[in-house]
């Protein structure tokens, strides 16, 4: 009977050989420049080798002779040359003349190649993999530029995921990193690190495509909160019925938007207002795991004065989908519930430490 290996050995088995790979495939574009490097080393260390024996300088000076032969700066000899020492420095020219040929080659071949292309892209790889909690935009259009911005203002880590390099060459130019490739392939979005992300914002121009890519990163990570763009609400019902937590109409939110201009505009600024100012809406959402409640409520209040922890505002609470609004200041909280308050990052920070017990654990 063949036993299967477990799956977090095989797990670690593919971690450690992805590592390998990429460690070689690192590996592979240093090794270009070996010739032309070994070449200039060991031009300096003939060159100051000839130079010891026969003029009998110190290191420093030889040294010093070989670096401005070999840059063409013309200071001036260290002393007066020897015949052997002109020989010498003959030599050092010619040496210097043929690597520097050598390296010009060498780099005119890669540019060609597009080897700095590459090594552009293997750098962009590593800063993806250090990211974590960050945010993914999936299309830099109208959309995808205002989310970005927004963000950025936020000072949230964000990564951009756009197959057009006109646009990517943009987003880049505002300082965002920007991963050119397809958003609806899987291994663009491991690449994208959608295991480490806290949400993925999905604004492609076809409906069709953001479907599948919230299906791909539901599947990919069901933690992930997805946020999707729809042209209209048969393509929204869809995208909610994919996993999408949240589906936005450009179309319905601006009218919605003006309308509530019209009606409430003080509201609205009020919003505006909050978008710039210290102050910030977050939600927290407790563990749906019944004993974890009630051995925190055990270990506490039964009604639990939620007001009073740390002066943040309990603007609504979320149980089974239903919204109360402006709630007592006893709340009796429930598995699954959802706390939405309003307050500075460190009044929130202090609401975060006393409910981490019972909050769901987000990466």
């Amino acid at each position: 009977m063949i036993r299967r290996p477990p799956r977090s050995t095989l797990s670690s088995s593919s971690a450690a050989s992805d590592v390998y790979k990429r460690q070689n495939k690192f590996r592979g574009y240093l090794k270009v420049w070996a010739a032309p490097i070994s070449l200039l080393i060991f031009l300096f260390l003939f060159g100051a080798l000839g130079y010891r024996f026969t003029e009998g300088w110190d290191w420093g000076d030889c040294l010093w002779m070989v670096l401005i032969t070999i840059t063409t700066i013309g200071f001036g000899e260290v002393e007066v040359l020897s015949s052997a020492g002109r020989v010498i420095t003959f030599l050092i020219i010619g040496g210097g003349l043929f690597v520097v040929q050598l390296t010009l080659q060498r780099f005119i071949q890669l540019s060609e190649l597009g080897y700095f292309i590459k090594l552009e892209e293997l750098r962009l790889r590593r800063l993806i993999r250090r990211m974590k909690n960050h945010v993914i935009i999936c299309g830099y259009g109208r959309t995808g530029k205002e989310i970005a911005d927004q963000l950025y203002s936020e000072k949230i880590s964000t990564l951009i995921i756009e197959n057009d390099p006109t646009r990517k060459t943009e987003a880049e130019e505002k300082g965002f990193n920007v991963l050119l490739a397809d958003a609806t392939m899987d291994e663009t979005l491991l690449l994208a690190g959608v295991n480490n992300c806290r949400s993925l914002v999905v604004t492609l121009p076809n409906d069709a495509a953001n479907l599948y890519v919230v299906l791909s990163a539901k599947a990919l990570n069901d933690s992930c909160r997805l946020i999707a763009r729809a042209a209209n609400e048969e393509a929204a019902s869809k995208l909610k019925l994919a996993g999408a937590d949240a589906v936005v109409s450009p179309y319905v939110a601006a009218g919605r938007t003006m309308a509530a201009s019209a009606l409430r505009p003080i509201a609205v600024d009020f919003i505006d207002l909050l978008a710039g100012s210290d102050c910030e809406i977050e939600e927290f959402k407790l563990t749906e795991h019944v004993e974890t409640i009630e051995t925190f409520r055990s270990q506490h209040e039964y009604v639990f004065e939620i007001s009073k922890r740390g002066e943040a505002l309990l603007l609504a609470t979320k149980v089974s989908g239903q919204l109360i609004g402006n709630p007592k200041n006893k709340v009796s909280i429930s598995p699954g519930m959802i706390l939405i308050f309003l307050g500075s990052q460190e009044q929130l920070n202090r609401i975060r430490v006393h409910l981490k017990e019972v909050l769901v654990k987000t990466t």
